[in-house]
């Protein structure tokens, strides 16, 4: 996440070589201002989508608020959709946890959605934390450099500590924050954790081109705290009381090292629409359908 002010959305949509020179790349793409709800479904589950960038799904067709680069087949429209739900969905292109609480002049915060009437919430957050984009951008820059090696995972490692750990177990304490303010709003309602896809491939080997311009060793550092952050995300929504949607493991094989058609995970230089490292349509689905299986665990909604 490259540093913004909650007040001030705006776009990305910079090439390559310009994102990897600014570091703007992943879960907080273009706006952490809540934008107005998206008018709500007929049904009768009342469901609040809550989150960033990988709930709303930019640059996904069709885009339905441009401040918050919401799309209407993100997985929340389509969770909604598969269980005849009432969504109001206020997910919002680079949010973070200290974004939810904040309205602005022409929109509500993201909180503001929540009410004792409300059946499910769903929650997607906490990439814009720790600043992921960030160190996309710079491992993208130090591995056009030394792409054989592992420059990244060296330069955030160096002095024996880990600066995306240091910045995943900064974030927890907020993420049990979010959990118990939701609880709060909305005292009857199921809340799930959703977790994030599988951006880089699984095996650790990686594919260095120039749309996904990462150094051989740097894949397996980059997967590892992708892992890391859903492990603290799946942690503090157990103790919190939520549920968590693990969708990385149903996205393994479909990163953006894949072809066209295979890839859920848009690369640097989208080729289907969709932010950078963020998913696109299919990826999307992806996600909606491990959402709907969660919810059939939990006994939120019934086969249908």
């Amino acid at each position: 996440m490259k540093p913004h002010s909650p007040h001030s959305p705006r776009q990305r949509t910079a090439a390559l070589g310009a994102i990897a020179a600014a570091g703007a790349l992943a879960f907080a793409m273009t706006s952490s201002a809540p934008a107005s709800a998206t008018p709500r479904h007929t049904g009768s589950l009342d469901y609040v989508a809550l989150g960033d960038s990988y709930a709303s799904a930019p640059g996904v067709p069709e885009q339905i608020d441009t401040a918050c680069a919401r799309s209407n087949s993100n997985y929340p429209h389509l969770a909604a959709e598969r269980n005849k739900a009432r969504l109001t969905d206020v997910t919002c292109s680079g949010a973070t946890t200290a974004d939810l609480p904040l309205a602005t002049d022409t929109a509500p915060a993201q909180y503001d959605a929540l009410n004792r009437d409300t059946d499910l919430v769903t929650v997607s957050i906490g990439g814009n934390d720790i600043g992921f984009s960030t160190v996309l951008g710079r491992c993208a820059a130090l591995g056009a450099g030394n792409p054989s090696g592992s420059p990244c995972r060296d330069d955030l490692t160096q002095g024996g500590g880990d600066q995306v750990e240091q910045s995943i177990a900064a974030t927890a304490p907020k993420i049990s924050q979010v959990i118990a303010e939701v609880h709060r709003r909305a005292p009857d309602a199921k809340v799930v954790m959703v977790g994030y896809p599988s951006l880089f491939p699984d095996s650790g080997v990686g594919c260095t081109s120039p749309s996904v311009p990462f150094a051989a060793g740097d894949f397996a550092y980059l997967r590892d705290k992708t892992k890391s952050l859903n492990s603290m995300i799946a942690h503090r929504a157990k103790l919190g009381g939520a549920a968590y949607v693990d969708t990385y493991k149903p996205t393994i094989g479909h990163d953006m090292c894949q072809p066209v058609g295979e890839r859920w995970i848009e690369s640097l230089a989208p080729e289907t629409p969709a932010a950078p490292a963020h998913p696109n349509a299919q990826g999307e689905r992806a996600m909606a359908a491990a959402v709907n299986r969660a919810l059939l665990r939990c006994g939120v909604v019934h086969r249908i």
